[in-house]
């Protein structure tokens, strides 16, 4: 065999070989690219959501200010109702408003179960009312 023969032998061979190897294949793969994940929008705290509400701030600033954080919390329940869990059970309605307030005053017992609630003597009922709406304000 002559070495032209041999040369196009092996570039025969080269290309047959390529040809298996999928280098002479017709078909295209596809490639689909999904869409980048958004981050989840953040939820709003109730301390964003109502920052130029005067009976949320001065609520809020009362609460702080009171006794009511050793059985209550926001979120969960220690001693007494979470707060989000009263706000869930009333409407914010002023006769509510003004049932609570008065529960928050003179104490109560039987609505969250057999731990009764003391009475807050030293607390003016108005007091009482704006602490009540801020409470309701945390229904979600």
């Amino acid at each position: 065999m002559n070495i032209s023969k041999l040369a196009s032998a092996g570039a025969i061979a080269l290309a047959g070989f390529a040809y298996a190897c999928g280098g002479g294949s017709d078909t295209k793969t596809e490639t689909t690219s999904t869409p980048a994940a958004t981050a989840p929008e953040k939820e709003m705290s109730f301390d964003e959501m109502y920052k130029d509400n005067p009976a949320y701030l001065e609520g809020q600033t009362l609460v702080k200010g009171s006794d009511c954080m050793s059985c209550h919390m926001v979120e969960r329940k220690i001693v007494g109702p979470s707060y989000k869990d009263v706000a869930a059970k009333y409407e914010n309605t002023e006769e509510n408003i003004a049932t609570l307030a008065e529960h928050v005053v003179k104490g109560n017992s039987g609505v969250w179960g057999e731990v009764p609630m003391p009475a807050h003597p030293g607390l003016s009922e108005d007091d009482a009312k704006k602490m009540v709406k801020y409470i309701l304000l945390l229904k979600k």
